[in-house]
């Protein structure tokens, strides 16, 4: 195993551990006592109401939460922190891909390594990102091949989205392990009405060059939704310029790029067998090959030897889910059956040669799989309020592998797989339409890291004609170590990593409190929440030296404490203009050490606008301030994971649609206007100024 291969991984996997069209529904049915079937979901999670036509003057819309509660609630009559994010509004700002529509997002970080189609990581409320759950149409899909098990957005398109829930706050007594930071609930866009297809074509900066093509509607009882995309970018060098300088790179060295290239398929299918009782299909597969020439490889070709290197990283990830749904009762209890797989194969390698030989000629892999199954049901008590009961039941599968490469490479194989069988319940009611609640527990228990019992309660208090709104909410979480964690064994001279079977889940108890406040006729909204978690049994990254062997290994060795204030104004100053900003201040400390947690800016702030002057013609503009924060040194050996400082950095983005008729809309952006330089993540340089250009054919 080469020095710049334990760079490599040191670099690695210390940071990653250190605290780490809206569519139109159809009129609805007259109420018979039956379910109304226009629109249900596939998922299995209950419907969102159709929106209301607009009509002149109206304030802001009422929004709809099926996350918080798993049944269509509207979100003031919950006590959690939440985030609603639309279609609509994805389009609108014509956000490709997950990561560029998080990023934005009060409460959360997301940080890059590279360019787009680089490694990402989210942090919410100052979690480690393996502390945030991503479920998509019902199925969880953190990733189990990742050594932490996090889910990694860089290759998630936009396309198909049809709504993003995020919930801040500890969600594990609804949710499970991994979400002690919160989740994010993300939904396929059903389709409804006639056959709707459609074609867009973009092009423009870093040799991008983006297809998406699909159809949406409903024929009888059948409803489909088909979206298939094509993403690439080539030519972005991500190295910045004081560490090209530090490491006398040469002219090839500053112009090598990287390049990305993505392919996806969304499809959701359903069919309504009776007026309560629909089956549902969804699928999501996604290709990508990213190809990167980064500053490590840099510094090991102008001081190891190496010459001609560069990384690859090719995944194949699909999943799937199936669920029945039915009514019965009049509409007394709901309940939904579903049955979903999730598979990850990654392969990562690298060229070039070390005085001669070839540098990696043999690739590393990386795969997993998760079987899950679940059921859960809703009684609807009326003006007694609602019990949600349910039970769930996964398998996880993991294996890396790596071919002995030379006599310094004695390549490894490691499989480990573990179940997790839970149950948990729900209550929620009010008091005469003053005094909202849901509280919540569940039961996990784990063949690898034991049982774990957590729970949340989130009241919400509504102040007779004022407008005003006061919420809370208080709760335990969990995150199990990963297979990796656990048992990793990859063994070269002068280095090992293995894992830790002794490692114990980490624990969390947050709590939060604000007030939201509604005026001008619900045309201007606005408030603030403060949080404050505290995490105990963290698991970090740790380094013994036997010999002069390097052994890496993990240890529950750390508490942390992540406190802060979340923020934000809605404002439809008219009903062809309106304003959405939100300010987040985040404080994070190691307990252990007192030093700051990696990745974590204290100060974040986000600004909106969405402007039609005319029919047909939609203006938008974002800006996006970050602080400062602490980070790992990429000039020199340093080993501290918070010895270097990033530099705080602002954006701006615009965006333009028109519509020049009912099946032509063309439409302009131009991103990071004013040409900034940042780096998310130290050592990983952002694209500068770019603009981009395409049409949509729509029929």
């Amino acid at each position: 195993m080469s020095v710049f291969r334990s760079f490599l991984i040191a670099s690695t996997f210390l940071p990653a551990l250190v605290l780490h069209e809206a569519r139109a529904d159809t009129p609805a049915r007259q109420n018979t006592g039956k379910k109304q079937t226009s629109g249900a979901p596939v998922t299995g999670e209950a419907k969102v109401p159709a929106k209301p036509k607009t009509v002149v003057n109206t304030g802001l819309p009422e929004q709809i939460t099926v996350s918080a509660a798993r049944r269509p609630t509207p979100a003031d009559e919950i006590g959690t922190s939440m985030t609603i994010i639309t279609e609509e509004q994805i389009q609108t700002q014509q956000r490709r891909g997950l990561s560029d529509i998080l990023a934005r997002q009060v409460g959360m970080n997301v940080v890059q390594s590279g360019g787009p189609g680089a490694t990402s990581s989210i942090f919410m409320r100052g979690g480690n990102a393996n502390q945030v759950k991503v479920r998509l149409d019902g199925m969880d899909i953190n990733d189990g091949s990742t050594p932490a098990g996090s889910f990694d957005p860089a290759q998630f398109t936009t396309d198909g989205m049809g709504r993003i829930e995020i919930l801040r706050g500890p969600q594990s007594g609804l949710y499970g392990a991994d979400a002690m930071a919160g989740v994010i609930d993300i939904t396929t866009a059903q389709g409804q009405g006639r056959f709707k297809p459609f074609v867009r074509i973009e092009g423009g900066a870093y040799g991008t060059f983006n297809q998406a093509f699909g159809a949406r509607g409903s024929a009888g009882r059948f409803h489909y939704n088909i979206d298939l995309s094509h993403y690439r970018m080539d030519g972005f060098n991500s190295i910045p310029a004081y560490a090209e300088r530090a490491y006398g790179a040469d002219w090839r060295q500053r112009h090598e790029g990287n390049r990305n290239d993505n392919r996806s398929a969304n499809i959701r299918l359903g069919y309504d067998v009776t007026d309560n009782f629909d089956v549902g299909l969804t699928s999501r597969l996604v290709q990508s090959n990213y190809h990167s020439y980064s500053l490590y490889d840099l510094q090991s070709e102008n001081e190891y030897g190496y010459s001609g290197l560069r990384e690859q990283n090719n995944s194949n990830e699909a999943v799937v889910r199936g669920t029945a749904h039915l009514v019965s009762g009049g509409g007394f209890f709901e309940q939904v059956i579903g049955l979903g797989y999730m598979t990850n194969r990654n392969r990562w390698t690298e060229t070039g040669t070390y005085y001669g030989s070839p540098a990696n000629p043999d690739p590393d892999y990386y795969r997993s799989s998760r079987l899950k199954i679940d059921w859960h049901g809703t009684f609807n008590l009326r003006q007694y309020g609602s019990l949600l009961i349910g039970a769930e039941h996964f398998h996880d599968t993991f294996n890396t592998s790596h071919t002995p490469a030379s006599e310094w490479d004695s390549g490894y194989n490691n499989s480990a797989s573990m179940d997790t069988t839970a149950g948990y319940g729900q209550y929620q009611g009010n008091w005469n339409k003053i005094l909202y609640g849901a509280a919540n527990i569940r039961y996990d228990a784990n063949s690898r890291y034991g049982n774990h019992v957590t729970w949340r309660v989130a009241p919400a208090i509504h102040v007779p004609g004022t407008g005003t709104i006061i919420k809370a909410s208080a709760g335990s979480g969990f995150h199990g170590p990963s297979l990796y964690q656990l048992f990793a064994s990859q063994v070269g001279a002068g280095y090992a990593e293995v894992g830790n079977p002794k490692l114990r889940a980490e624990k969390l108890i947050g709590y939060d409190a604000g007030v939201e406040q509604k005026l001008l006729n619900n045309h201007l909204n606005f408030g603030a929440t403060w949080y404050d978690n505290r995490v105990q049994n963290l698991i970090q990254s740790s380094l013994a030296i036997d010999s002069g062997n390097y052994i890496y290994s993990y240890a529950n060795v750390a508490k942390a404490r992540m406190y802060g204030v979340e923020a934000f104004l809605n404002w439809k100053a008219l009903e062809s203009l309106a304003f959405n900003l939100n300010y987040t201040w985040t404080h994070t400390r190691d307990e252990s050490t007192g030093g700051e947690l990696q990745r974590r800016p204290q100060h974040k702030f986000n600004f909106n606008t969405t402007w039609t002057p005319v029919r047909n013609l939609t203006f938008s503009g974002n800006i996006l301030y970050t602080s400062g924060w602490r980070d790992l040194p990429v000039i020199g050996y340093a080993t501290c994971a918070t010895c270097a400082k990033g530099h705080g950095y602002f954006t701006i983005d615009i965006a333009a649609n028109y519509k020049i008729n009912r099946y032509v809309t063309v439409f302009v952006r131009a991103d990071n206007l004013l040409n900034r330089q940042y780096e998310p993540s130290l050592g990983y340089l952002q694209p500068g100024r770019g603009g981009y250009a395409g049409f949509t054919l729509s029929y």
